[in-house]
């Protein structure tokens, strides 16, 4: 249930869920902190097997909405880790109000996080804003969806011809896995997202991990700045 990426840091691999009609793959950063206490990055369906996988590693302590769409297993995850604590944008605590958050990540992170973690904040857009992670310990970038990456096999399996032609125009194809195109189209002040977009190319990533897609075990700088180079 559990791929070990390097040291303290695993994915979990989700089921689709749907998005507009289409099938989104699904995947969760698990990362065990000092303390042996872990950190889920955007739950994903909670299973019997990954719950027994996850509890192997140490005791659930945060559970991380990068952005207001990826929220739908927080309930779950919650409901079997009660002690957990929720953090993620403010948009998202407003969407969810359902949730008890334990506070929101616009305005920096825990003290427990620091040492581990660096975080931006891509801000800017009409509709959306997304929190990036970088795990300073594997030299790991954690995206949600400012880079969608869908191999072919994945969009021949999954997708109709005419929505494998659209992610292509769209640019959120293996090879490009761009930001997808109506989210760059509603950044309006740009000024934000640019000073995001240099915080996280500062960072001497070596691989990406992003929630859709196929992700990059190696040449992660090089991979950042093509993926953000709609903001030159």
């Amino acid at each position: 249930m559990l791929e070990q990426v390097d040291d303290n840091i695993w994915i979990a691999e989700g089921t689709c869920v749907d998005f507009h009609g289409l099938p989104y793959p699904t995947r969760s950063v698990v990362v065990r902190l000092s303390g042996g206490r872990l950190w889920i990055w955007s739950p994903i369906a909670l299973t019997t097997e990954l719950q027994a996988a996850v509890e192997a590693l140490g005791t659930v302590g945060w559970l991380i909405s990068p952005n207001k769409i990826h929220h739908l297993f927080l309930g779950d995850w919650k409901a079997a880790y009660p002690g957990a604590e929720i953090w993620g944008p403010r948009s998202t605590a407003e969407k969810r109000t359902d949730l008890p958050f334990t506070g929101t990540l616009d305005d920096g992170m825990p003290e427990a996080w620091h040492g581990t973690f660096e975080m931006a904040h891509m801000q800017g857009s009409l509709v959306m804003d997304e929190l990036v992670f970088f795990h300073q310990p594997s030299r790991t970038t954690i995206l949600a969806d400012l880079s969608e990456n869908f191999s072919d096999d994945f969009l021949r399996k999954n997708w109709k011809p005419w929505q494998r032609w659209l992610a292509r125009v769209a640019g959120v194809v293996e090879g490009k896995a761009k930001t997808p195109l109506d989210w760059r189209m509603s950044f309006w002040q740009r000024s934000k997202a640019r000073r995001a977009r240099d915080v996280i190319l500062s960072w001497q990533t070596e691989r990406v991990i992003m929630a859709h897609g196929t992700w990059q075990r190696e040449g992660g700088q090089a991979f950042l700045r093509r993926v953000l180079s709609w903001l030159d």
